[in-house]
């Protein structure tokens, strides 16, 4: 088997080492990720600049652009072979609700699901970055599973963990996102120069967290599977619209 590895922490990141340490055992793995810390990149490409891939000491192979970007180049011609299945992090932090619109570990996930390939996004749902390994462990077994019982259609898996030894973990839930409250303020201040700028705010809490939702199964120690699709039409309101040029 065939596993492309990415994240949104830079090819440095302890998750990602963790995770290519608990796949190797099952596949060929290939790492493709960005330079630097792009959290937040969502499903950018860069189009306005040429991108280059370069090695790092331990093998990885590192891009000067965002998630998408990696693995967009890893599966459309910079590998000369495609991949069986993309699996992006571990992240360092949650990505819950709305968090998978921004999040460049779900976003590198999405691409590989975009260009027909399986693929799994999984974050340890926690800041302190104690245990990555469970995480690793829980990736290792989605992926064994897909290679015992591979779907017929791709699939893209976010999948969050909490921070916790693999023996506290109380099961793994199948759910669907939740909702954020909105997030708190932008920070002002000002720089040396005497210019205002602005911080972007913290993520609000969650509004719609109660049972069946990601943020529900990780409070309760479980990981959190939730499958996603990529179709934003609002069905339910087409009907509404048409009905503006009838009138």
């Amino acid at each position: 088997m065939r596993i492309l590895l990415s994240n949104d922490d830079g090819y440095f990141a302890p998750g990602l080492a963790v995770l290519a340490e608990h796949l190797a055992p099952l596949g060929e793995i290939t790492v493709v990720a960005p330079e630097r810390d792009r959290s937040g990149a969502s499903n950018s490409l860069t189009l306005d600049r040429p991108l280059m891939v370069r090695r790092a000491a331990n093998g990885f192979l590192f891009v000067n652009g965002t998630p998408t970007d990696c693995v967009h180049l890893a599966v459309t011609g910079f590998l000369e072979f495609q991949p069986d299945i993309v699996v992006s992090g571990i992240n360092y932090g949650a990505n819950m609700g709305d968090d998978t619109i921004y999040s460049g570990t779900v976003a590198a996930a999405t691409e590989g699901f975009l260009l027909g390939i399986p693929s799994i996004a999984i974050s340890l749902a926690s800041h302190a970055g104690k245990n990555f390994v469970t995480a690793a462990r829980m990736a290792a077994q989605l992926v064994e599973r897909f290679q015992r019982e591979p779907m017929n259609e791709p699939v893209l898996l976010n999948v969050n963990v909490p921070d916790l030894p693999e023996a506290e973990i109380a099961g793994v839930e199948i759910t669907r996102l939740g909702k954020r409250h909105k997030a708190e303020p932008v920070v002002k201040s000002q720089n040396p120069r005497g210019q205002t700028i602005y911080w972007i705010g913290a993520a609000g809490d969650a509004q719609d967290g109660g049972p069946g939702t990601d943020f529900h199964a990780v409070a309760n120690r479980k990981v959190s599977v939730t499958p996603l699709q990529v179709d934003l039409t609002h069905r339910g309101q087409a009907a509404l619209v048409r009905e503006w040029w009838g009138k």
